[in-house]
């Protein structure tokens, strides 16, 4: 697929709160920058580099993001079409990197809650970065089913390539996602077996049903949400799970049911073990109207605390604890 690059436009977002690109920018790479993770972003030289289908899911877009000296984000839009509205981007990049929301009482958390406090002060002005959709959250839980993040990474890129688009960004070349109408129009998805390409399949199909508008998945009930898109073939619990809390841009639903964060909170808050899901329901008390953002900082930025440096993986049940970043499973949070 040859590099496409149509027009450039820009923008700019103001955050309310404390925001770091820079931060932003190694969520999710553990302790080396490698892009074992399915929302990592490429960050080099103060650049954040985006490129992804877009909400309305009939094309797809490139975003050079960077953040100036007043905390100012500024994107540089590539592969629209000449006079496209670069207000729906905007708005989808914000929502990416949680700048879509009111981040300015984020900090009273931090007040109330000294643990919180210290690891806002460890990762100063961490947020949340999410997958680009729901729909390509979605995407990734189907790749990734039974699969190392190696061998599913590769799949995603390769799809990307292949029936996406390839935007230049910033002088890079960066693979996009490719839309509902192109997954479901090609003869086969090469590289992957049959039961993932029925799958993606599916899910494109749910997607130009409305089942991924991350409006709906972001201000519906919980509980309904996550049981409309468990009727998509492939996307189990956990996997909706996946897609409501790290692609609608959520910001104060209870994280539960994610071994890490219960690990986590046992050991900060001096639990004697996993904080069950009655404790962490009180403990995330003070951390509303921001439980996921909190969820989410204390899952990416609890090895940053001494005590917690060394807590061993609680990985998947049945398996041993594991040590390390690179050695992670796939989380619901980070």
């Amino acid at each position: 697929m040859t590099t496409d690059q149509r027009t450039t436009s820009s923008f700019s977002i103001t955050p309310t709160g404390a925001f770091s690109l820079a931060e932003a920018g190694s969520f999710g790479h553990g302790a080396e920058p490698s892009g074992d993770w399915p929302g990592a972003h490429a960050f080099t030289g103060g650049v954040l580099r985006l490129a992804f289908c877009t909400d309305d899911l009939r094309g797809q877009a490139g975003v050079a993001v960077t953040q100036d000296a007043r905390g100012v984000v500024h994107g540089e839009v590539s592969g629209l079409d000449p006079g496209a509205d670069v207000g729906p981007v905007r708005d989808q990049v914000a929502r990416i990197l949680s700048l879509d929301g009111d981040g300015e009482g984020f900090a009273a958390v931090g007040e109330r809650d000294p643990l919180v406090g210290r690891l806002q002060a460890a990762a100063p002005g961490l947020r949340p970065v999410l997958f680009h959709s729901p729909y390509e959250g979605a995407l990734w839980c189907v790749i990734s089913q039974r699969w190392g993040r190696g061998q599913a990474l590769r799949a995603r890129e390769r799809l990307a390539r292949e029936l996406g688009r390839v935007i230049e960004v910033d002088g890079e070349p960066v693979a996009a996602a490719p839309t509902p109408e192109a997954l479901l129009a090609a003869e086969r998805l090469s590289g992957l077996p049959e039961v993932k390409q029925e799958r993606l399949r599916a899910v494109a199909r749910a997607a130009t049903e409305g089942v991924f508008d991350p409006v709906a998945i972001r201000e519906g009930e919980p509980a309904e949400v996550e049981a409309r898109l468990r009727t998509v073939p492939g996307i189990g619990a956990f996997a909706a799970g996946l897609v409501h809390l790290r692609a609608s841009g959520v910001q104060d639903v209870l994280v539960d049911g994610e071994p890490r964060l219960a690990a986590l909170v046992g050991a900060a808050y001096g639990l004697g073990g996993p904080a069950a899901p009655r404790q962490l329901a009180e403990i995330a008390e003070a951390w509303r109207p921001y439980r996921t953002w909190t969820a989410v900082l204390v899952r990416a930025a609890g090895r940053r605390l001494p005590e917690l440096a060394d807590l061993p993986d609680a990985g998947p049940p049945g398996r041993a604890p594991r040590r390390g970043p690179a050695q992670e499973p796939l989380a619901l949070i980070s």
